[in-house]
């Protein structure tokens, strides 16, 4: 049966990066959205948050967390929430994310932040912490947010169901999106010892509920000697393998925004437009080929 999530194509944005501030302004590019990490932007003032306003302006703008640590049992920073709040209300962004991990906790009766994405355990107990810390975020900025899956490179003791099955259950418990990173699972893939590659993302995405899907990011890592850990440094272009996956990932759930995400060693603007239109490209084959179905 036909699907009309396909009547229209994903919009492709690309993350924001330093670099890239002066041509992303002066230039503007045909870009859907850009993300930026919002605690780059918690301080009050200054040139960076000047620089966010402006590309506001420009580019429908996407704020993508490493720190809320929503995973974390001893909760969230009220001031970090406070932050997030206030720059939610100065940028009106179209998107906002951050990771299934945690980050903070209690050393000598302080909450501290761990400096880190950690891996939480899939059980019901981390699952009940994860959804009041979703809940809470929710609440607080009166707006739906998407939870990213971890490219992690240990198992916490206590896992009992597989990341698919208890990232839907997120979803039913708390309304909010999921950010399905494709990397992530390409790394966590190549580190547990897969070879093929293609065949474990797409094995992956057909397990996660696709009306929780709000947002797919790609990207790419440096390659490791067999036997090494992969890092998910965001630091080289798109691979093969999630190119493959990312085609079966929006016949699975539907023309979704897509990121693409470069972090580390950043190339050139020109370059970095390119990957975005490579995704651009793919989405309008699946979007074409979707209503010759119909």
């Amino acid at each position: 049966m036909a699907n009309t999530w396909y009547s229209k194509q994903a919009p492709v944005g690309v993350g924001l990066r330093h670099a890239h501030y002066h041509k992303a302004l002066t230039t503007p590019a045909e870009l859907d959205f850009v993300e930026v990490h919002s605690e780059n932007f918690f301080a009050l003032g200054g040139a960076s948050l000047e620089i966010l306003e402006d590309a506001a302006k420009l580019y429908p703008m996407s704020l993508h967390g490493t720190s809320l640590g929503l995973g974390s049992t001893t909760g969230i920073s009220e001031k970090h929430l406070d932050a997030l709040e206030s720059l939610v209300q100065r940028v009106s962004p179209v998107m906002i994310s951050d990771h299934a991990a945690f980050a903070w906790g209690e050393v000598s009766g302080r909450l501290v932040h761990g400096g880190d994405l950690l891996p939480i355990a899939f059980n019901q107990k981390s699952l009940q912490t994860l959804a009041d810390n979703v809940n809470r975020v929710q609440d607080r900025l009166q707006r739906q947010i998407s939870v990213e899956n971890l490219s992690a490179y240990l198992e916490p003791e206590g896992s009992l169901w597989k990341e698919t099955d208890f990232l839907n259950g997120l979803t039913e418990l708390t309304q909010c999106r999921l950010l399905v990173d494709l990397n992530n699972v390409a790394v966590n893939a190549i580190n547990d010892g897969q070879t093929d590659i293609t065949k474990v993302i797409t094995e992956w995405v057909d397990e996660i509920n696709p009306a929780a899907v709000g947002e797919i990011h790609l990207a790419g890592c440096t390659p490791a000697a067999p036997g090494d850990i992969v890092v998910d440094d965001h630091s080289q272009k798109v691979s093969d393998p999630v190119w493959q996956a990312y085609s079966h990932a929006l016949k699975q759930f539907g023309p979704v925004p897509t990121l693409i995400e470069w972090d580390t060693d950043l190339p050139a603007w020109s370059v970095l437009l390119a990957e975005a239109e490579k995704a651009k490209i793919i989405a309008r084959q699946v979007s074409y080929e979707a209503r010759e179905t119909i």
